[in-house]
């Protein structure tokens, strides 16, 4: 009888964005960095609608709102989508970095709004949040940010017994806005907690018993835990279905460091997810109807690439199909993938096909998976930042 829980391994990110006078002052910040007509807290990053996308500074909004929420027929809630409305960025810029100012107003300070976020964490809050029993593996900092992380996830109902209280600080990632409010992103990753599991530490205890185990991101590539995490994949591989999403941060990390793996990856995993950008990075230029036969070859049987409004290709073993992007009024994209790859992780589990190597998966039901990942994804582009819905 498989596990009712899904581990995610890997990191959490604390992202830090500057914010206006406003928000310095009343703790209020719309998604253009004006203060609600009510002054109420949207819970939202200050980010403008021209602030790209980095897929290294998913944010998270941890206010649990009600409003983003999957009716349990798994359809987009009411008044979430706009039919043939698919453009991300509708919101007006921001303030720029030179404007925020600390609460008593001085020049010569920053503020910084602090939100909890980095995908295998946003993918565990996801995952809980639709239902599925999640189990996180990450090693937690002492630090303040380590505090924000725990709040968020057990918040979401995560189980944290499989994390290490880190000695390390957590990693930081802080965006600068320039004029027009497009941000530029610094990252504060060397000697972070993330990245140092040892082979002591991420044993088959601590990963315990459970039906997948989903990993990706920086966790898969960053020395010296990158080598210990693939160890424990190999491990879990004989009882739990694998599960790995690239994620790649060309930021912080060559693409080819990606490229040369991946064989070795589909080695180890039953479906590997990932974005057209991922694709991109590690094999430009190729067809991807190409590189999913060459991954297929190299033992993975399920590859999902998503792809915006074009919807996302699903590949069974060399069996395709494209599942649609649902209409949708976007407000951002921030933790779409980390949602999507939840959504198809949680229509799986719930088909009871996960705990294996996916032997009784077909087209038909990875297109199922997927179709409801999509909608998943979608809910969590109607509101802003990466804030996944709730299954109520």
């Amino acid at each position: 009888m498989p596990s009712t829980q899904v581990a995610v391994l890997g990191e959490c990110v604390a992202d830090a964005f500057a914010t206006s006078g406003a928000f310095a002052t009343s703790g209020a910040l719309t998604k253009d960095g004006a203060s609600p007509p009510d002054g109420s807290a949207t819970g939202a990053p200050f980010s403008g609608g021209s602030v790209t996308n980095d897929p290294a500074t998913n944010t998270l909004v941890t206010d649990g709102s009600s409003a983003n929420t999957l009716p349990p027929d798994g359809s987009p809630a009411a008044g979430s989508s706009t039919p043939g409305s698919t453009t991300p960025g509708s919101s007006t810029p921001g303030s720029t970095a030179g404007d925020a100012l600390a609460p008593g107003g001085a020049r010569d300070e920053l503020a910084l709004r602090v939100l909890p976020g980095g995908g295998p964490a946003n993918t565990a809050v996801a995952l809980a949040r639709l239902g599925t029993a999640t189990r996180f593996l990450g090693r937690l900092s002492g630090d303040s940010f380590g505090a924000l992380f725990r709040a968020h996830l057990g918040a979401s109902g995560v189980d944290l017994t499989g994390c290490v209280d880190a000695p390390e600080p957590s990693t930081l990632a802080v965006a600068t806005l320039d004029e027009s409010g497009r941000a530029r992103y610094s990252f504060h990753a060397d000697g972070a907690a993330d990245w140092a599991w040892s082979a002591a530490e991420l044993t088959a205890e601590r990963v315990g018993d459970v039906s997948c185990l989903h990993t990706g991101s920086l966790a898969l590539v960053r020395a010296p835990g990158a080598e210990v995490v693939e160890e424990a994949l190999a491990a879990a591989a004989t009882r739990a279905t694998i599960s790995i999403d690239p994620n790649v941060r060309a930021v912080l990390v060559a693409p080819a460091v990606y490229r040369e793996r991946m064989p070795r990856w589909c080695a180890l995993a039953d479906m590997i997810k990932l974005s057209d950008d991922d694709l991109e990075h590690i094999h430009p230029g190729e067809p991807v109807e190409r590189v999913c036969d060459t991954w297929h070859d190299a033992g993975v049987r399920l590859v999902v690439v998503t792809r915006g409004p074009l919807g996302a290709l699903v590949s069974v073993d060399g069996e395709r199909a494209t599942v649609p992007t649902p209409p949708t009024e976007v407000v951002d994209t921030v933790g779409a993938g980390d949602s999507f790859t939840a959504g198809l992780l949680h229509r799986l589990h719930a088909s009871g096909l996960l705990g294996g190597r996916l032997d009784r998966l077909d087209l038909d039901r990875a297109v199922d998976a997927a179709t409801f990942a999509a909608r998943v994804a979608s809910l969590t582009c109607s509101v802003a930042g990466a804030n996944p819905p709730w299954a109520r």
